[in-house]
């Protein structure tokens, strides 16, 4: 079974929390044979879920950690393995290699297309930071959520999902 893991850059952690992610994903190693951990970049909440696989890891060496990259389509030798001191395997897909702006969201499309199941950290009132749109002016668009992008895919991919952020399933 393969696992992706899609969240916000800078979700607030309840206390607990570390925990029952690790206990879920214990359990799904266990009693549905998760085996395959998506991983994409540039969230505390990935960056989170690669910490608890990881330490799983050591206890159940079979799992395999994947960095799906949304950058860098050709690597050298010592950024690979640096990649690879965290992760068994990174690739990108071509289609986000060659997608431009729309790299990551290819990419998160491309991971929840693999998985057998999409685990969330989605909260639907969240807003990302307003950005300016032109150099030098005051004007400022607000941005759409990559996750929100994300789970919207998942769901009309009619995949499994469990958002974590209410402890909720679908």
């Amino acid at each position: 079974m393969t696992i992706t893991f899609i969240g916000h850059r800078k979700p607030q952690f309840y206390n607990g929390f570390r925990q029952q992610l690790k206990e879920l994903l214990l359990s799904l190693i266990d009693d549905r044979n998760a085996d395959i951990f998506l991983f994409g970049s540039r969230s505390d909440f990935n960056d989170l879920c690669l910490e608890v696989v990881t330490e799983i890891q050591k206890e159940r060496p079979d799992i395999k950690r994947v960095y799906v990259r949304a950058e860098y389509p050709h690597i050298n030798k010592d950024y690979e393995d640096y990649l690879l001191g965290y992760y068994d395997a990174t690739y990108i897909p071509k289609n986000v290699a060659e997608a431009g702006k729309a790299a990551y969201v290819e990419r998160n499309f491309h991971m929840i297309d693999k998985a057998d199941l999409c685990i969330f950290y989605y909260d639907e009132n969240y807003k990302p930071p307003l950005k300016s749109f032109a150099r030098g002016r005051l004007n400022r668009e607000q941005p759409k959520s990559g996750t929100k992008t994300a789970y919207e895919y998942a769901i009309k991919q009619q995949k499994k999902i469990i958002n974590l952020f209410g402890l909720s399933a679908r």
